[in-house]
Formats: C-alpha cells, structure tokens, sequence
C-alpha cells in the first residue's frame, strides 16, 4: 500500500519526482528499442518489430494502471540507484544490457540483408505470445512485492520485507524468470536465431544475478532464510 497519506509535502514532491523520471526512463526504453530495431532494419513496415513493441508499450500501460497508484514508492524506487547498491550489480547489470541490445540489431540486420534461416509467421506469433507472458510475470511479481528494485539492495530506508505471495510463493526470483522468458523469446518473435546466442548471454547473466541477489538476501535480510526453507528454488521448481 501507499504511504502517501502520511508524508510531508516535501516528501510527496519528491515521490512524484521520482515516479515521473521512472515514467521517462521507460518512455526512452521504448523509444530506444523502437530505433535499434527500425534502424538496423533500414525501414519502418516491419510488422512484427511494431507488434513487439506494442506488447512492452501494453505491459506498461498495464503496470501503470493497476501498480502505480497502489505503489507509487516501487515505481519511484524502480528509477533510482541508491548508494547502497551492490557495486557487482552495477557491473552486471552493465555487462546485460551489451548482449540486450545486440539481441535487438541482429533481428534487424537480418530484416535488411535478408540473412537466413527466416522463421514462419507461426513461430514468431508463439515467441509474442510467450514474450507477453514473460512481461506478465514480471508485472506480477511486480505487484506481489512492494520492494521489487531495478537494483540489488537492501531497502532498509524503505522497511524491506520478505516477499512471499504471489509467485513468490513458488519460487524466490520470479521476476528474473519472467525476464530470462521474454529475452529468450524475442529473438523467436522478431524472426532470428541468430539473435540466441546473445539471448543466451543475457539468460546466463541474469542466473549469475539470480545467484549472487539470492546470497546476498539470505545474509542481510531479516526473515529470507527462513522463506528460503520453505520456498526451496530460485528460478524453476524441482530443477533449482
């Protein structure tokens, strides 16, 4: 729940400062995305890049309705990187967004210069679909845990708690599930193979995460090993 009720004026001002430079940060994602795709394709009528898009835009309009007047403070948060964070999250998180972005010019690149194998329509409408599910388990993670960061840390400022309904009732990181499903998807949906082998990367980089947020839970937050007891897997149940 929001706590907007018992803030200062002050405090309010720089809530909804915070909400508003999330909301550009992720206008600028989308218009990032938008240029990869449509420069390294050399054209703008490529209908599955606008179908791509269209689904991040759907998600976020979704996020915006139901997430953000519940929990302004999780989107504000969402937009900033506290002096707390990790400094290995710092470089992690840098060395995803390198193969992230690659995984987006290669689906170009092979609009424009017609590289082969081409995938059918079919199995690009698959990878949209599945790609929608994996912004949809972020978005419910998302909503399910109030403390859910673009960053690794301790939100102690903020009265951290453990998480522990909705997905997270089935596994510890549901959110970087739904990441590692959408990133290795999106190469299906915009029609290259090629573009798995930087998605492979990008999975392999958010497992590493996975593993080293994990660790770093269990040691300083109140309350996570018990959780992890109950809740025995990270990413997938039954595997680990």
């Amino acid at each position: 729940m929001s706590n907007t009720q018992t803030t200062t004026p002050k405090e309010k001002t720089d809530l909804t400062a915070a909400v508003m430079k999330r909301m550009l940060q992720v206008v600028f994602t989308m218009l990032l995305q938008a240029a990869i795709l449509f420069v390294s394709a050399g054209r703008l009528n490529w209908a599955m890049a606008w179908a791509y898009l269209g689904v991040y835009a759907g998600i976020v309009a979704v996020n915006a309705v139901v997430i953000l007047p519940k929990n302004p403070e999780l989107i504000a948060e969402r937009g900033q990187t506290k002096e707390n964070t990790k400094s290995w999250d710092k470089l992690l998180t840098t060395l995803i967004t390198i193969p992230t972005l690659v995984m987006l010019i290669i689906p170009g690149l092979q609009v424009r210069y017609e590289w082969s194998p081409q995938l059918g329509w079919v199995v690009q409408l698959v990878g949209l679909v599945i790609v929608a599910l994996g912004y949809g388990l972020v978005s419910w993670a998302m909503a399910s845990n109030p403390f859910f960061s673009s960053t690794v840390r301790i939100q102690a400022d903020r009265g951290q708690t453990v998480a522990s309904s909705g997905p997270y009732r089935y596994m510890r990181h549901p959110g970087y599930v739904g990441m590692m499903i959408y990133s290795f998807a999106s190469p299906l949906a915009l029609g290259s193979l090629w573009a798995l082998i930087p998605a492979v990367l990008v999975v392999s980089g958010f497992v590493v995460r996975t593993a080293l947020e994990d660790k770093t839970l269990q040691a300083e937050l109140d309350g996570y090993k018990d959780y992890a007891a109950r809740v025995r897997y990270r990413l997938v149940p039954g595997v680990w």
